[in-house]
């Protein structure tokens, strides 16, 4: 199935916060894990990525440094203190707001 976009633009900020806190990584790898991980029900594109990773690292959540592996430069990107704190208020903030549409969709109680 594939869903509609204001559905994914939602959830874009505490998916990558998440994938960060777990380690440091480069933007295509974070395309690669987010389609991996959903079995390909989100599927990520790098031009959806970069922005929102430009703006995160704008706002102090996110750093980042160029290495050079292998011949290969990648731009990697590392959550900071500031970005952990995000993430845990977007995590209580998606939990409470997924369980009250649950509730008003599927009438389950909250």
């Amino acid at each position: 199935m594939e869903f509609r976009p204001d559905l994914v633009k939602g959830s874009i900020v505490p998916v990558l916060l998440r994938l960060l806190a777990e380690r440091e990584r480069y933007g295509y790898e974070i395309v690669r894990v987010v389609n991996e991980r959903t079995g390909g029900a989100l599927e990520w594109k790098e031009g959806t990525l970069y922005p929102c990773l430009h703006e995160l690292e704008a706002e102090g959540l996110l750093a980042s440094e160029w290495r050079t592996t292998g011949g290969k430069s990648r731009k990697y990107y590392r959550i900071t203190r500031k970005g952990r704190a995000e993430l845990e208020h977007r995590v209580q903030e998606w939990t409470q707001f997924s369980a009250a549409v649950n509730t008003l969709l599927m009438g389950t109680p909250a």
